[in-house]
């Protein structure tokens, strides 16, 4: 009796380990296979298996089954097979049909509510079509629509992450804001910055490519990496240049971009601003209340060979605030550009009593909110000189926002 009762806990303890291999390998399978690194196999077989049970539940009940259901298995298998494996299936459900019509019958001869009609034929036959063309466009650019989306959400990350601006010295703060034309996850804008010279120096590059949304995304994703590399590895004044002659290299049709290139120094306030056919920074004077326009000259990135990139140079002073920002923001159909900066800057000026925190959105909000391409926006603000001391007195003791 014991030896009974040992020997079926000792089969049951087997079926379980068994049964645990057996779900451990469909799980990993299944990880595998929406990740895109494993066979398509197995979604195939059961595909393959769905095609017969809707032949089954046609010729059993075609009242509650149609025979066009078979444009469901069809159209699934366009999304998730590839096209060898997906004509087999093909096959299959080609089979289902015409054993569906040899049984129910055909049109005018069918002998039950609803049989196999050549508008049957020709759905299914539509559905097929559709799903080879989607099948053999995967197969072309070799991402599984199962991962395409997962690359396009790492790409989207990874542009967000080269946009953030370097942690500041203690006092120092920034405000940014990206928004892509029609809400698209993807930009023609985007920021490089980098901290140089020891950490003493700030550098921020804003840039605008030709096209917006999902059409300059991709150039903006591959300058974006090429600017970054650039950042910091080559003097201030050789940034653009270098730039401009990856530009000419890639021979685009839409090749051309503006630029605006800061050089903050972090210790004194004082900065330099470096333009490539890009609009005028714009910075309020605290002292005056009143804005100016820091307009560099240099044409646009991607035009010519050879350029020149002559600097604006000014100095932030506790109080003032420095905006850079792409066209979106203040160019508009019929309205000056010089009407869209006094827009701008008549905005901001709402929220420089409260220290331009979060100032960056809500002036995207406020006079661009439902333009139609994408827009960027910088902003700097030292604080004012009774929370800090004199400005500046150490390192320690500049302040700002940007």
């Amino acid at each position: 009796m014991a030896q009974a009762r040992a020997a079926a806990e000792t089969t049951r303890a087997r079926m379980r380990k068994r049964w645990h291999r057996a779900r451990t390998g469909l799980r990993k399978s299944a990880v595998d296979y929406f990740r895109g690194d494993g066979s398509d196999w197995v979604a195939f077989a059961g595909l393959f298996l769905t095609v017969p049970a809707i032949a089954v539940g046609t010729i059993v009940g075609p009242e509650w089954c149609d025979p066009a259901a078979l444009v469901l298995p069809v159209i699934a298998g366009g999304l998730v097979l590839r096209p060898a494996t997906l004509l087999l299936l093909y096959a299959s459900a080609t089979a289902a049909l015409v054993v569906e019509s040899l049984v129910l019958g055909s049109g005018p001869t069918s002998q039950v509510p609803v049989g196999v009609t050549p508008g049957t034929v020709l759905t299914v036959a539509a559905a097929g079509l559709f799903g080879l063309v989607i099948a053999q466009f995967r197969s072309r650019v070799g991402v599984p629509w199962r991962r395409g989306g997962t690359m396009l959400f790492d790409l989207r990350e990874r542009i967000r992450v080269q946009s953030r601006l370097p942690h500041l010295p203690s006092g120092w703060h920034h405000e940014m804001a990206l928004r892509p034309a029609g809400g698209q996850s993807f930009s023609g804008d985007f920021v490089v910055a980098a901290r140089t010279h020891g950490g003493r120096t700030l550098e921020v590059v804003l840039t605008d490519v030709s096209g917006k949304g999902m059409d300059a995304g991709s150039r903006a994703l591959l300058l974006s990496g090429a600017f970054g590399g650039l950042l910091g590895s080559l003097p201030p004044h050789a940034f653009l240049p270098a730039a401009n002659g990856y530009l000419l290299r890639q021979d685009w049709d839409e090749g051309f971009a503006t630029s605006i290139h800061l050089v903050l120094d972090l210790d004194s306030g004082d900065y330099e601003l470096f333009s490539a056919g890009h609009l005028p920074a714009v910075q309020l004077h605290s002292g005056t209340g009143q804005w100016e326009e820091k307009a560099a000259e240099g044409p646009l990135l991607g035009v010519y060979d050879g350029c020149q990139f002559d600097p604006v140079k000014g100095s932030l002073a506790p109080g003032d605030v420095l905006m850079l920002y792409t066209d979106g923001l203040v160019e508009a159909a019929g309205r000056d550009l010089s009407e869209g900066i006094d827009r701008l800057t008549g905005e901001a000026d709402r929220y420089v009593p409260g220290g331009f925190e979060g100032a960056a959105w809500h002036l995207i909000e406020a006079v661009a909110k439902d333009v139609n391409d994408d827009r960027a926006l910088l902003a700097s603000r030292p604080p004012d000189p009774v929370r800090t001391g004199p400005f500046p007195s150490s390192p320690a003791g500049v302040r700002g926002h940007l």
